[in-house]
């Protein structure tokens, strides 16, 4: 899952985990007192912090001792979560956004995490807590992690771009499950339900389409140390996402139709209780304004004195309503 319901492993204050990689897939852990003014002790090492973004003294932390400049230190602890990414010199900073798998959230309420690398450092800035980071540095602990801040920046994208994948399955899924139901008996069910997946998948593209952008801008406008094998497996990430936004629509129009076919259904049957409901009254009306005119209680009527008024007004009607039933039935309205 992308989130967890607790970081009480990660220590506490602004600094998660930090870690010094060797150039060689693997990484060696480094406190917050060797943070400040490190420098690599041999070719090839990189330091990535990992940070709580909300931690109050994280901006004083990042703009006067690891020498961010004050704009982009703002920019990684916004709360402005809209994916996009810009470079600056020879550093790029980016936000990205992950799927939420926390207890409860819905897929549309996605995480966001910042980054910025100058190519030497890395720092990852998270406010809820994501799995995606720790993945790849366990990666890195058994060995097999990314060589250089490229390669770990590209491990991150896709990471998140791996994870969405799993909702947009469990989203089709579901609209095939709601597919197999059968609609006149579960129609109060299924409805809410296909209501639900298509607000998810607006959510998704919401989202998803601007880390497009960005994940393209990071390719595009890159520094020199991200490597052309890094632009390629962005590039990789990049035509993932785009079958994922395709499949996102895909799903939507799934859901639409369904809907579209509910509500037709519906509507088919209300009108045709509506028409059953015509045809009663129009057969009784006339019935009912013959019983309603000899009930008039009028002296010297045909049939009072010998008690045959009865069965001549039913006979009446009972051939009123036959020539009614012939008429509708050649006019096809029964």
């Amino acid at each position: 899952m992308e989130t967890t319901g607790t970081d009480a492993t990660e220590g506490k204050g602004p600094l998660i985990f930090g870690c010094v990689l060797d150039g060689k897939g693997g990484a060696t852990p480094i406190g917050r007192k060797e943070v400040d003014g490190w420098k690599p002790a041999h070719p090839g090492e990189i330091l990535w912090l990992h940070l709580r973004r909300h931690a109050p003294e994280v901006q004083p932390w990042l703009e006067n001792d690891l020498g961010i400049p004050e704009p982009t230190a703002e920019f990684l602890v916004s709360d402005s979560t809209r994916p996009r990414a810009l470079r600056e010199g020879n550093a790029i900073a980016a936000t990205l956004r992950g799927i939420n798998f926390a207890e409860q959230a819905q897929p549309e309420d996605m995480i966001s995490l910042q980054v910025w690398s100058d190519g030497v450092r890395l720092m990852t800035l998270r406010k809820a807590p994501m799995q995606t980071p720790r993945d790849v540095r366990a990666l890195l602990e058994l060995g097999k992690g990314p060589l250089d801040a490229g390669g770990a920046i590209t491990a991150i994208v896709e990471q998140l771009t791996v994870r969405m994948n799993h909702t947009i399955v469990d989203m089709n899924l579901r609209i095939d499950e709601l597919d197999e139901m059968d609609i006149e008996d579960d129609h109060e069910e299924i409805l809410p339900k296909i209501t639900g997946i298509r607000r998810n998948c607006l959510a998704l593209q919401r989202h998803m389409s601007p880390q497009h952008e960005a994940l393209q801008s990071i390719a595009r406008d890159a520094p020199a140390w991200f490597e052309d094998h890094d632009r390629r497996e962005i590039e990789e990430s990049i035509a993932r996402l785009r079958r994922y936004i395709d499949d996102i629509e895909i799903s939507k129009e799934s859901a639409l139709v369904l809907q579209d076919e509910l509500r037709a259904r519906s509507l088919a049957s209300n009108e045709h209780a509506t028409y059953m409901l015509t045809i009663v009254a129009g057969i009784f009306l006339p019935l009912g304004f013959l019983t309603g005119l000899m009930g008039i209680n009028v002296g010297g009527m045909p049939g009072v004195e010998n008690g045959d008024a009865f069965w001549i007004v039913v006979g009446i009607c009972l051939s009123i309503m036959a020539l009614q039933l012939v008429l509708f039935w050649r006019w096809k309205w029964l």
